[in-house]
Formats: structure tokens, sequence, C-alpha cells
């Protein structure tokens, strides 16, 4: 079940697989895929299924067809590390797509910008649509609300006799919020809300808003 909020007079749908849709710029917002991290996994002996790396695609080809925006923006951190396999199921994937992808560059994101332009693919170190900025850490801009991953932010959820539950979630702040990270097996930083702050925790199946 999505959840539909509210910033500077703009809507956006935050997705149960930590995404947003931002219907009035027909923009599909995602954080921190990390393609090729599973990769890296098998490659160095880890026991990753195969069907980690395509889980990625099968999940991001869903909300695309839910939402069909006309922009997808990958906040940073789109690759984990260099070229692997899992690039040429990108190549395949974006030129399958009708979606103009755009791609704001986060620390990992170490490919050569050649490879990106050569599918059509804009390469931004940030981004400013209207009174929001696009960027990959988090980041402070007067009179600009700030889109951002990086943190892959997460909540403890804490119930009676000792019971602990771990989500990943979008986190909101006056000025910000951060992305929950996409892709799998990437891990989260656990958040501790501030007077104000809101956190929206995810399940995969519903959006959760907890404060």
């Amino acid at each position: 079940m999505n959840i539909n909020i509210r910033i500077l007079e703009q809507d956006f749908v935050l997705h149960p697989l930590g995404v947003a849709y931002w219907p009035e710029q027909e923009i599909l917002l995602v954080a921190d895929v990390h393609l090729g991290k599973v990769s890296h996994f098998r490659k160095y002996g880890s026991a990753v299924p195969y069907q980690a790396i395509v889980e990625n695609f099968d999940r991001l080809d869903r909300i695309r067809k839910d939402f069909d925006p006309e922009h997808i923006i990958f906040l940073g951190d789109l690759f984990h590390s260099s070229l692997n396999m899992e690039w040429q199921i990108f190549e395949e994937w974006v030129t399958s797509i009708d979606n103009q992808v755009h791609l704001v560059a986060g620390n990992h994101d170490i490919i050569s910008p050649l490879r990106y332009q050569e599918l059509g693919i804009q390469i931004y170190q940030e981004l400013k649509i209207e009174k929001f900025i696009l960027t990959h850490h988090p980041e402070e801009h007067e009179g600009l609300f700030n889109l951002c991953g990086h943190v892959h932010p997460g909540y403890k959820l804490f119930g009676f006799g000792r019971q602990m539950l771990k989500l990943p979630c979008f986190y909101k702040s006056t000025n910000q919020m951060i992305f929950p990270a996409f892709g799998e097996f990437t891990g989260n930083y656990f958040m501790e809300p501030e007077d104000g702050d809101r956190i929206f925790a995810i399940t995969g199946k519903e959006v959760i808003p907890i404060q």
C-alpha cells in the first residue's frame, strides 16, 4: 500500500519497495540500487543465488509499469563498483523501456560516463527541479528541499517482550527526505529522529508512518 505525502505543494507517492513517484513532474525517484553488488559477492565466493541478480530489475520493472513515469531518476550508487555481468543486463533493460533515465552520480558510480551516454542516460552531480535539489549525499541548500540517498536509512520498531523489527525507511526532516536503499544486501543505518522528523518504514508490501 502506497502513502501520499505533500512537500512544498508537490505530491510524492511513497512505495513499499522504497521508491517515490512525483506526479507533477512525472518522475520516479530511486536511490542506491547498487547493481553489480550481488555479482561482486558471488565472484568472491559468497553463496548468493543468481536469482538475486535479476530481482532488482524485476522490481524496477514492476514499479515502472505501475507508475509509467516520463523520467526515472536514480539518486546515486546505481552501480556498486566496476563493470561486471550486470552491466549487460542493465543495458538490455534500458534499451527495452521507453522512459528517460537519469543518474545523479554517487560515490560508488565509477563506471565511465561514456558508457551511460551511449545508452542516452544523462549524469548530474546535482539536479535542481522547482524548489527541490536532488543529490546523492544529504546536503543543505538554503531555500531548497533536498531529496537524496546514500545513508540507507532504517528504523527499529520495538514491541512487547523485547521484540524488535528492523525496517528500511524514508527519513523526512524539515528540509530533506532521505530515501531507503533500493538494492538487495545493502544494509541500513538506523536513524534516531529528532522533534519534527518523520519516519515512513517500508516492508515491501506497505509503507508504515511511524511519526
